[in-house]
């Protein structure tokens, strides 16, 4: 059988093809988005930029309505699939992962601790002469892990396993700490007869694991109850995603081999990776430049997530890990050196994805627009992180052949 495909397209397909199956893909096409909406939103197209963002969204089910900007959708929907993948490799980690076992997760859950306490402090050290700008405190205490894998990879080879393993279970604990902050602090005003849903939906989800139920689909339908009353109970509609992964069984008791908590994360990686991050980047990246100075630059906000993200990551996370190693709480991980263990850290102020999403909260009850200033310390934190971590792991890592 002959391919229709020419040369030219067969090579373009196979670059595709290979592009996807990188580990850097994902972190490459987040960036790409990222940069597209920056483009755009300075560009003649802003307008419709924010018309799109803006398309008001509707469903109805008799008197049950939600109704949403596009934005919101994103933020609360399609977000939510990806806080349920976090959970599924949360759950793998801690029952089967690198994070079962304790002399495993002491330092990287050190360092998430530094890399959370002294961003927010930073920040609090800019804002904390008005209370509603302290709103935004753990906009710089977040990572983006898929960023910082995707830099991380550049490196290709030389990188030793031992600090892949290192970033990633430090940035687990790190979304650990992300949904804690959201659960307790990025809440409105409750509503008793949604919550009463979702602690309804609980006990079912319990019964479907310990009948060992492995087909998603029943999951799935209590899931988007679940979603529905998270959405409409004030406790943020994400954290629905969270709570159904825990629920997910691990093993098929009637087939060993078979782990539904890995399928699911298979199935959903790619369209995590390549769909809802991307997405979720171009639709809250974009912020216009025009008419930028040095007021809008040295403003608290922006300068306090700026300088959280790309001082206080690598400051909490390398001192904490310092002083963990040097008492002997702790070991340096086989295959890294102080200086990779300092580019780690760098490295970790990459907050863009989780640092955007948690500033789409950050000010909502305060009735005061940042969004402008969130974003701005967000982008200009996360690339001299990003520049900066590689910087130091390129010069300190052993050459390739």
């Amino acid at each position: 059988m002959t391919s229709d495909n020419t040369p030219k397209e067969q090579d373009t397909f196979d670059f595709l093809l290979a592009f996807f199956k990188t580990e850097s893909g994902g972190g490459i096409l987040l960036m790409l988005a990222a940069v597209l909406a920056i483009l755009i939103a300075n560009s003649p197209l802003l307008p419709l930029y924010q018309l799109l963002l803006d398309t008001p969204v509707e469903i109805r089910i008799g008197a049950l309505q939600i109704a949403k900007p596009l934005l919101l959708w994103i933020n609360d929907g399609l977000m939510a699939i990806f806080f349920f993948l976090v959970g599924l490799e949360l759950k793998r980690e801690l029952l089967e992962g690198e994070l079962s076992q304790l002399s495993s997760v002491v330092l990287p859950a050190i360092g998430a601790v530094g890399g959370m306490l002294v961003p927010a402090l930073i920040y609090w050290w800019f804002n904390g002469h008005n209370e509603n700008l302290l709103a935004g405190w753990a906009i710089p205490a977040a990572t983006d892990i898929a960023f910082a894998l995707g830099i991380l990879s550049l490196l290709g080879s030389r990188v030793p396993t031992s600090l892949k393993i290192f970033l990633t279970s430090l940035a687990i604990f790190d979304d650990i700490g992300a949904i804690v902050i959201i659960a307790l602090f990025y809440t409105s005003k409750f509503s008793l007869g949604a919550l009463l849903v979702v602690a309804i939906c609980l006990p079912l989800l319990v019964i479907l694991n310990r009948r060992n139920v492995v087909s998603f689909t029943p999951y799935l339908l209590i899931g988007i109850i679940m979603w529905v009353a998270m959405l409409k109970s004030g406790v943020h509609a994400t954290l629905a995603g969270v709570l159904l992964a825990a629920f997910i069984p691990l093993k098929d008791k009637a087939n060993p081999t078979f782990s539904p908590v890995k399928a699911l994360e298979h199935d959903l990686h790619s369209m995590v990776a390549y769909v809802v991050l991307p997405i979720f980047a171009f639709a809250n990246a974009g912020i216009s430049l025009a008419g930028v100075g040095l007021d809008q630059l040295m403003h608290s906000v922006p300068l306090g997530i700026a300088s959280g993200l790309f001082v206080g990551k690598q400051v909490g996370i390398f001192v904490l890990c310092g002083l963990a190693i040097k008492l002997g709480i702790s070991k340096m991980p086989s295959g890294m050196s102080w200086s990779s263990l300092y580019g780690v850290a760098a490295l970790c102020g990459v907050g863009f994805t989780m640092s955007l999403f948690i500033g789409s909260l950050a000010f909502e009850e305060t009735g005061i627009d940042m969004i402008f200033d969130e974003r701005l310390g967000i982008i200009v934190g996360s690339i001299a992180s990003g520049i900066l971590g590689y910087l130091i792991l390129n010069k300190g890592l052993p050459k390739g052949d």
